[in-house]
């Protein structure tokens, strides 16, 4: 079978189509025939092996697995002899651990996961669309309902909202009954306002930690602006709800910016400051995989790529400016 693997760390150039063995599937697993899979930022993490506090958990000097991509979307091709929950032919789709091991990951024609990983596709979802929701879907959906406990009536503003995790954190808000305000670039203004936005800021125009207007609950994707200034529009016990942003931080990458936020409360007292800090599961994305079939989440695709264009992918994925989320189709 086809595999996009990688045997150092490196940039998009690393990455190459190799042939390798079909993978058999143990007692507890499935082997999905892949139809589709996303990528993600962590994708970029785990394949430069920065930060690199990463690599104690990824191999020091090479990488322990090959493969790459995390979000899954296929067919049941053979079940272990405990995955009893799956039959051959079904739908499913999900999201393997970043720091699973030995196997390939979603960018093949094949893939082996843990049968507790994976949640039968809603009927008429495509399986592209599916393999939008996993990690970003899981994400936003821990931001807005778990970590911001989002509800009807309250102000809540999305910063990042034309990314991944931003794209359905609008959606979920707005499903919660929030008023929504996404900050983003002027030209996903019509995209906001199609998946429910109530007002759109455009970040290179204004900066929204200037305005008038005060969160119950602000939900950031990217960290462009302090958490001081961000205080400014916080509401009284307003929520401050940290998914993640770039850092050059060799070391610890994105995590000096999570400390910023556990130390907020020695200088901000009366608002609540948060990290978003769970894995995503099947209980969760059956929830999110629920919202699809309503039609109460709806999958934004930036662009589309075949498994042979994979590093094409992520070379787009590395600028840092999709809408929504990139897909490969296999």
């Amino acid at each position: 079978m086809k595999a996009v693997v990688y045997h150092e760390y490196g940039s998009p150039d690393v990455l190459q189509l190799r042939d390798v063995a079909l993978p058999q599937p143990r007692p507890n697993e499935l082997r999905i025939r892949m139809r589709a899979a996303s990528v993600n930022p962590v994708d970029l993490y785990l394949l430069r092996g920065s930060p690199y506090m990463l690599r104690l958990q990824t191999g020091l000097k090479r990488p322990k697995n090959n493969g790459i991509g995390l979000d899954f979307a296929g067919v049941v091709d053979a079940v272990g002899d405990d995955a009893t929950a799956f039959r051959v032919g079904e739908e499913v789709f999900g999201q393997i651990a970043h720091n699973s091991t030995g196997r390939t990951r979603a960018l093949a024609e094949y893939l082996c996961v843990d049968a507790a990983v994976a949640v039968k596709k809603p009927d008429g979802i495509g399986f592209a669309e599916a393999a939008t929701v996993p990690l970003a879907g899981c994400t936003a959906l821990y931001a807005v309902r778990d970590y911001g406990q989002v509800t009807s009536g309250q102000h809540v503003l999305i910063n990042g909202a034309g990314g991944g995790v931003g794209v359905h954190a609008v959606q979920l808000a707005k499903h919660f009954g929030a008023t929504v305000t996404a900050v983003c670039s002027e030209a996903k203004r019509s995209l906001m306002h199609d998946i429910g936005a109530d007002h759109v800021i455009d970040y290179q125009k204004h900066d929204f930690t200037a305005g008038s207007s005060r969160y119950d609950v602000i939900v950031d994707t990217i960290s462009s602006q302090t958490m001081r200034r961000c205080r400014r529009v916080l509401a009284p016990r307003g929520r401050f709800v940290w998914v993640g942003g770039p850092s050059t931080n060799r070391w610890i990458g994105p995590l000096r910016l999570a400390l910023n936020v556990f130390a907020m409360p020695l200088v901000a007292r009366g608002y609540r400051w948060m990290v978003v800090s769970k894995n995503s599961t099947a209980e969760d994305l059956a929830t999110l995989a629920g919202l699809l079939e309503q039609r109460a989440l709806r999958p934004v695709i930036d662009r589309r790529y075949p498994l042979g264009n994979a590093v094409d992918a992520i070379r787009h994925l590395e600028k840092g400016h999709a809408c929504g989320k990139i897909v490969i189709e296999i």
